[in-house]
């Protein structure tokens, strides 16, 4: 079913994906194959290539990553830090880093170093492990690593989307990972990594604890949050700073995705708008 959507953006769409179908809204001149960058949407695709990559026993979530230490980290920094944001590293440089697994630091270096690890790993570059391992299986044909601000090809933020693709990465998180990567390691995937550490997260605030998996932002008890406040504590996903989002609540069996040409960090009109909109969908 289509509906109109009403968001302070000239042109969007969201999707809400449940067992029963989908349901879309628009704004403005958008169908679901329109092409939007997503931002940091980007790590779900990317913490699911990496997820394959151990899944297929090329490299493991607990092996020391030795880009971490090339890039001034302290001994011992592994995929699983870089995952969950646990690494030390900056947002972005510069920066030293910090001791691994003491704080959560939401860091784009961090996913990139872990990038050039899967791909060492896989022997191949990431953006081709990425569409064998992710978005090949989904048929995600139209979503791709491209440019943005200054970076080709960013694993961190720098994919591009349609709506259509984001709903089929949607079914994918709430069939636990399938085709990707299996229920069990999906369920590590979602679960707190470092349990306690406090962090941010970007444009919403502070949290003690700030609980990240495998990639996933997990809501937990954090309010006010950006899912809204009817997700269950079990509801993970991330949003992007070009006015993107994808989250599921699997114990709600739903998951919502959207796309926007407006820049969330103007007037942070995302946390004004996206909780009271995901609040009305079940």
């Amino acid at each position: 079913m289509n509906r109109e959507l009403d968001w302070p953006v000239e042109r969007a769409g969201a999707a809400v994906v449940s067992s029963s179908g989908v349901d879309t809204a628009f704004q403005g001149e958008v169908t679901g194959g329109d092409q939007f960058q997503v931002a940091s949407v980007t790590k779900l695709m990317t913490c699911l290539a990496a997820l394959a990559a151990v899944e297929s026993g090329r490299i493991g979530l607990d092996e020391p990553v030795p880009q971490a230490r090339d890039a001034g980290a302290a001994e011992g920094v592994t995929l699983r830090h870089l995952l969950a944001h646990a690494g030390g590293f900056p947002f972005e440089p510069p920066g030293r880093p910090r001791p691994p697994g003491q704080r959560r630091i939401y860091s784009n270096v961090g996913f990139r170093l872990l990038a050039d690890a899967v791909a060492d790993a896989v022997g191949t570059t990431f953006a081709g492990w990425l569409s064998t391992s992710v978005l090949d299986p989904l048929e995600m044909s139209s979503t791709g690593l491209v440019h943005r601000r200054g970076i080709d090809g960013d694993p961190a933020a720098g994919a591009a989307s349609t709506l259509d693709d984001l709903v089929r990465l949607a079914r994918c998180l709430l069939d636990q990972g399938g085709p990707v990567v299996g229920p069990e390691l999906f369920a590590e995937a979602v679960s707190v990594q470092f349990p306690g550490l406090a962090g941010l997260v970007p444009g919403v605030g502070r949290f003690d604890p700030c609980d990240w998996g495998l990639g996933f932002e997990l809501k937990d008890g954090k309010r006010p949050h950006w899912m809204g406040d009817r997700r269950s504590p079990s509801a993970f996903g991330h949003f992007g700073a070009s006015g993107c989002f994808l989250w599921v609540d699997p114990a709600a069996g739903l998951a919502a995705a959207a796309v926007s040409d407006r820049e969330f960090a103007d007037d942070k009109w995302g946390m004004a708008t996206w909780p009271a909109w995901s609040d009305h969908q079940g």
